[in-house]
This record gives C-alpha cells, structure tokens and sequence, in this order.
C-alpha cells in the first residue's frame, strides 16, 4: 500500500464556518495485489483539523505505521475479513478505513470485470443529480457563479456555506440569491455548526421565508436532542450532516425523530459498508437521503457515487462535484458532468483510469524532494 498527498489549489475560495479553504489536500491509497491488480482509495478531508479529528498527515501515517502491516501478504479478495480485523485492530480513524475498503472493493471488482457498484446490489441509475456550493462569501459572485452554472446545465440545486456572520446578515446574503435564481434552482444552506439554538430557531424562519429548501447542521452535531426541538419548531427541512458517524449515530437520531434528512458521507461512515448501513436505517425510519461529499477528487468522488447509483431513493439529490472544485486534473478521461447530473461509468471497479504524470507533478513528497535537490 502507498499513501500520496496531494495538494491541489481550489478555483476560488471555499468559505465555511470552520475554515476558508485555498487548495484542497487529496489523500490517496494505492493498493497492489500479486495477481497485478491496482485498487485505489480516498480519504479526504476539509481544513486539517479545523473539521474533524483526521488530517491528512495523520491519516497516511496511521495507514502507513498501523493499517498496512496488518494486511501485507494477505488475500486480498476476502474483503469482509480484512476490514474486520483493521475494526479490531484500529480504533476510530474512519477516514483511513474508507480508503481502504475503497481499494480493496475497486480491486475486486476488476478481478470480477464489474462495476464497483455491482458489489453492492447493483445500480438503479446511471446519473445523479448534483449540487453545486456556493461559497465566495460575496452576494454578487454568487449569483454570476449560480447563473453561469445554470446556463451551462452543469447545477440547478445550489447549497450556500453560511455561519460566520450574524444570522440576519447571512440570511440576507441567502434571500438576495433566491429572488435572483427563482423557481430556476433549489437553494439549501449549510452552517456547519455554526448556530446556537436560538439563532437557528431564528435563521429557520427567516430562511423559510426567503424561499428555502434545505438547512443542513446548523446547531452542534452531539446536540441530537436540539435537532429533534428545531425539527419541531420548525418548517424547513431538517438534514444531519456532522452528527452522522456511521450507523450508531444514523440509529441514534432515527429514535429521535430528530432530522429530516441524512447526508451520506462514505468517508464520515468509516466505508462503502457504513454508508450503505447508515441508508438502510434512513429508509427504515422513513428520513430521506442526500448524498454528501468531503469534496474529495475524482476517486472518492467516484466511489460515493457508485454505492448511491444503488439507493432505492435519493429525494435530494448529491453534491458529488469535489472535482469541479479543484484546478488540477488527475484523471486520464474527466469525470463527465452534463444536464444537471454526474454520469457513471460502466467500466469495472471505479471504472476510472488515474494519470500518473499528474500524480507525480502533484504529490507533496516530490515537490518536497525537488526543492530540498534544488537548495
């Protein structure tokens, strides 16, 4: 196994809540098997630590030092096993376990000569919808970026980073983008935590008002009881994001009745079998899905989307454009976006071809290594 780093300028800064991101770091896990077969894995994550408890310094060095000598020399097919003894061996590191199992599934899916997404019952669509984020900051850009997009028909479901201003203010950055998109796009916000519980309360209605569809975790993500009484008081949609860990935290607020939507992250689940667990128990308790993204590159980005190709139902969509958001291409043949919707491929596995040029003009220890032989 071997972990690259890769640093990746973004088009134009990312704002959220917790940080504003400039480039984007993609870790990669590229994994060889003695039959010849490359699988290949992400664990990407947002602003370091500012986020979550993964960075990806930390990610490549515990796959390096912990994961990978666990697994050398072992079958690589007998995926279920393998993952089992990492959960045994490896506590939390969600991120890392993601990679992996990507990796391992690719893999075994080349062998098979099947889409990745065969492995996991199949496909019942061949495109998803996707979002698209808009997150400059600034009303204006906004909605040129929004209109651009629609008049390319690459988005028309636009979600906005709010939470570093003041409520109203941030509300009103929001209205002014409604009345100019209208009834051409769904508008959602994201506040990533930003909120107390009186400023949701307060920012729901307004945001209701002003024609939204969608608030994704606006209040803390342990605070399950303060969604279940903003769902309440509230007539806008409710969807969990950071709150969802994987299955125990989707069953946790399913008893709760405390949101109306889960946000699907492959990596936040800790796999591909994770995420398809946590579906599972939204379906069972009647929450609808969306289809998240830790805006990873072109593998992970393609690897959520082959297990959401598979969900009986996807009433809000993905906001699977990672790629679009980074000014580096790292595959041979881009990801196709076209008519609002990401395309899948049917070749097997991920069913893309990584370019290793780009790779290796991209990855941190290269670039280290040529300025330390130029000093």
């Amino acid at each position: 196994m071997e972990v690259l780093l890769l640093d990746v300028p973004t088009i134009r800064p990312h704002r959220l809540s917790v940080a504003t991101m400039h480039h984007q770091t993609l870790v990669l896990l590229r994994l060889f098997s003695s039959d010849g077969i490359v699988g290949w894995g992400e664990a990407t994550t947002i602003g370091g630590l500012a986020y979550g408890g993964e960075s990806p310094e930390s990610i490549k060095i515990n796959i390096d030092t912990y994961i990978a000598p666990l697994l050398l020399g072992r079958d690589a097919s007998q995926i279920a096993l393998l993952m089992a003894l990492v959960a045994k061996n490896v506590q939390g590191n969600r991120f890392a376990k993601c990679a992996l199992e990507t990796a391992l599934c690719d893999a075994q899916a080349q062998r098979l000569g099947v889409p990745l997404s065969a492995l996991f019952g199949g496909r019942v669509r061949d495109s998803l919808p996707v979002a698209w984020t808009l997150a400059s900051g600034d009303t204006v850009r906004d909605i040129a970026e929004a209109e651009k997009m629609l008049d390319l028909r690459r988005h028309n479901i636009f979600k906005l980073k709010i939470g570093l201003r003041p409520v109203r203010e941030d509300v009103a950055h929001v209205a002014a983008i409604k009345r100019a998109l209208g009834e051409r796009a769904s508008v959602r916000v994201d506040v990533n935590q930003a909120w107390s519980e009186t400023d949701a309360v307060l920012g729901m209605a307004l945001l209701h008002d002003a024609g939204v569809d969608l608030v994704e975790q606006p209040i803390a993500a342990r605070n399950h009881e303060g969604l279940r009484q903003l769902r309440a008081k509230n007539k806008l949609p409710l969807m969990a994001d950071e709150a969802l860990h994987g299955p125990l935290d989707a069953m946790a607020l399913a008893r709760l009745h405390a949101v109306d939507v889960f946000a699907v992250k492959i990596t936040q689940s800790g796999g591909l079998t994770g995420a398809q667990q946590v579906a599972a128990i939204a379906t069972a308790a009647h929450i609808d899905l969306y289809g998240g993204t830790m805006l990873e590159g072109a593998i992970g980005t393609m690897a959520s989307a082959q297990l959401f190709a598979g969900f009986q139902a996807l009433a809000w969509g993905t906001e699977l454009f990672g790629p679009l958001l980074l000014t580096e291409e790292i595959l041979q043949a881009p990801l196709v976006y076209q008519d609002f919707c990401l395309q899948l491929p049917t070749a097997p596995g991920l069913g893309i071809a990584l370019d290793e040029e780009r790779l290796d003009f991209l990855r941190r220890d290269k670039k280290a290594a040529a300025v330390f032989a130029m000093q």
